[in-house]
């Protein structure tokens, strides 16, 4: 991997540390045999969805970090294809079990309808630029690709972004006031917009040019 991969991998595994460890600790707990209480009853109750969205999640996120990364594409393509297989599977586990929670769950006292709504618009979004993605893979157009993985991964890395933008509405409301959720569906919904946003700008700068030995060659 290239020097100036570096940043790219490690500030994207950074922000999905948080979230990680939340889902291995709450895999962790369902597999100790965690005794039911009204916070956690629907993934007592259906434990499946969770467990495959947190072990989807967590391979997403890893793997495909090291996707995004110019060098590895650059000299790992063999890699880049088979992780790529992997990195489709696991998003499409993410997004597929979290409308499925979304449809299924009841909804804690910490949501609303409108952050319902919010996971099922960037849960399809999600699933949709994911299969735009391998469409455009399968055709060799590799700029459309790479643009829809990164769209992608941007929203399925929202829970890193999450657990920033939580952060001021931990300090400036208790769970039990009745504005949390409220507020809490601004933040979470602000996170998927600044990780689609981002991807935009750099869309739109042009980073996600192929190289030189990627562009497909004219017969």
């Amino acid at each position: 991997m290239r020097t100036r991969d570096w940043p790219i991998v490690t500030g994207l595994l950074l922000l999905a540390f948080v979230p990680s460890v939340a889902g291995a600790v709450r895999v962790a707990t369902l597999a100790g045999g965690a005794a039911r209480t009204p916070d956690n009853a629907r993934f007592v109750d259906a434990p499946v969805p969770v467990l495959v969205h947190v072990l989807g999640a967590v391979l997403f996120a890893v793997l495909g970090a090291f996707q995004l990364a110019p060098g590895v594409r650059a000299r790992h393509r063999r890699w880049h294809r088979l992780a790529g297989r992997v990195v489709f599977g696991a998003g499409a586990a993410v997004a597929l079990s979290g409308l499925w929670m979304t449809a299924t769950y009841a909804l804690p006292d910490s949501d609303n309808a409108a952050f319902n709504a919010q996971r099922y618009v960037f849960g399809s979004l999600m699933l949709v630029a994911l299969v735009l993605g391998l469409r455009a893979a399968l055709r060799r157009d590799i700029r459309t690709h790479r643009a829809w993985m990164l769209r992608a991964y941007a929203i399925g890395l929202g829970a890193g972004t999450q657990a920033l933008t939580s952060i001021p509405l931990a300090i400036a409301l208790s769970s039990s006031d009745p504005r949390y959720p409220a507020w809490r569906a601004v933040a979470m919904g602000a996170a998927w917009v600044i990780n689609l946003g981002v991807a935009e700008w750099v869309i739109r700068r042009g980073r996600l040019r192929p190289s030189a030995a990627a562009r497909p060659r004219r017969p």
